[in-house]
């Protein structure tokens, strides 16, 4: 069974509170889940103690039995100390589209042309 410690949503609109939760990856991220672990409040500042609480020693089991934790999940546990920091990149995220590119060559062909122009007069 693929195993993983994720959010599951809960609140009203606007209003998000989630449980972290694990959970059969096949169930829906709202549905059926094997253990709730701990509570994650965004709304709270970022410094206050019960923004992210979890119950380490469960998350411990559950990682030992296999269960993979999700992108922010695994934040928070390296935030706890749990897990080690990994190290993340995204190489293509400053990186324009095609079309942007194309437009960005065009620009630069008419600048170009634009001051050859004004060098012959």
């Amino acid at each position: 069974m693929a195993m993983k410690i994720r959010l599951a949503r809960g609140g009203s609109k606007k209003r998000p509170h989630y449980a972290i939760v694990a959970s059969d990856s096949r169930m829906p991220r709202d549905g059926r889940f094997l253990e709730k672990l701990g509570t994650y409040n965004p709304l709270l500042p970022k410094d206050s103690e019960d923004r992210v609480k979890m119950d380490i020693e469960r998350v411990q089991y559950w990682l030992s039995q296999g269960a993979q934790p999700t992108d922010r999940v695994a934040r928070f546990l390296e935030a706890a100390g749990v897990k080690e920091k990994a190290e993340r990149k995204n190489m293509k995220k400053a990186e324009p589209g095609e079309k942007a590119k194309k437009r960005a060559e065009e620009k630069a062909e008419k600048a170009a042309a634009s001051a050859e122009d004004a060098a012959a007069e």
